[in-house]
């Protein structure tokens, strides 16, 4: 099973950090921040601090696993989570697929957390956008939603 982590970045001016992706082929699509955990990763949570500093060049405060998505048949499981970062600098990242010019290009912006603006990007998958842009128009805030963390996933932990 490969094991993603991903995260939505709340700004503190109330924005979320979403990478632009325009890849040869394909419709221009956002992502969260993250990626692969790999096996020397300590946990879940390990893995996403990495991911965040090789791609956005930040520190965050993660504040709760807000949904995990099985996808690809079975063999792949992401987890999304919720924290807040107070800067970044995404010249300075690290990851190794920002030195790949097949796989297109990369742009970090600041997307407004409002239906509005997540209704103007395709954020993916669309699982963690709907769910986004749902509890937003129900006028909740992302803070207050249950930590899944004491659930399942709290135990799995590194590349497994």
């Amino acid at each position: 099973m490969i094991n993603r982590v991903r995260a939505v970045l709340v700004t503190p001016g109330g924005y979320m950090l979403a990478i632009r992706r325009d890849r040869p082929g394909r419709a221009t699509y956002w992502v969260l921040p993250g990626g692969h955990v790999d096996p020397a990763d300590q946990s879940l949570e390990a893995a996403l601090g990495r991911e965040i500093r090789e791609e956005v060049a930040g520190e965050a405060d993660i504040i709760s696993l807000l949904h995990v998505l099985d996808s690809g048949g079975g063999d792949e499981r992401q987890y999304f989570y919720l924290g807040r970062i107070a800067s970044w600098d995404f010249a300075a990242r690290t990851g190794p697929e920002f030195s790949e010019p097949n796989r297109g290009t990369y742009q970090l912006e600041q997307v407004p957390l409002t239906t509005a603006g997540l209704g103007v990007i395709d954020l993916q998958p669309t699982a963690i956008a709907g769910l986004l842009r749902d509890a937003i128009a129900e006028g909740r805030d992302l803070f207050t939603l249950p930590d899944l963390r004491s659930g399942p996933a709290a135990q799995i932990s590194g590349g497994t």
